[in-house]
């Protein structure tokens, strides 16, 4: 298994764990699986919708959500982000995964309670040409909440990301 943390900084060396926001949890560092990387392909406050079939999704849901694509996995950004992602450079770094624990298989989400120095960095220069290089479909929208609101009512396995940092409801 390979995990990954996704950065807007270039000169990471070690990383110390930080206070988890929801507070749950402690102080963590946080990981990515490489199935669900493409989630973070985004500047960090992009509001973002992520989704693809798992075991327990419906037909209807896979007709209602996934019929238009072949892709493995969809992701939602709003208009108003689409230029800064594509000007947006990243920094993948590789974590050593021995050192994380799963917290949220679905999300792919992983921890580390101690400091952890990860394994290698590479640069990506632009998010959006990386986030399109892999099995998602993009998609761009004038605004999140209807989707959200239709993803959480889904069967859909998703990631609802940053959206305080999204356009006002309506």
């Amino acid at each position: 298994m390979r995990l990954f943390h996704v950065s807007e900084e270039a000169d990471l060396e070690i990383f110390h764990p930080r206070h988890d926001p929801a507070g749950r949890l402690g102080p963590v560092v946080w990981a990515i699986d490489e199935e669900h990387l493409p989630n973070y392909l985004l500047p960090r406050d992009c509001p973002r919708i992520t989704f693809a079939a798992g075991l327990g999704t419906s037909e209807q849901d896979r007709e209602a959500f996934l019929s238009s694509t072949t892709a493995g996995r969809v992701i939602a950004i709003e208009s108003a982000w689409r230029e800064r992602a594509a000007r947006q450079a990243l920094w993948v770094y590789e974590m050593p995964a021995s050192q994380f624990e799963s917290v949220d298989v679905c999300a792919g989400y992983f921890i580390a309670r101690q400091a952890v120095r990860p394994k290698s960095r590479e640069l990506i220069p632009s998010a959006l040409d990386a986030l399109l290089r892999r099995d998602i479909e993009l998609r761009v929208l004038d605004t999140l909440w209807p989707l959200r609101d239709a993803v959480l009512e889904s069967t859909l396995e998703y990631s609802i990301i940053r959206m305080r940092n999204a356009q006002p409801r309506e």
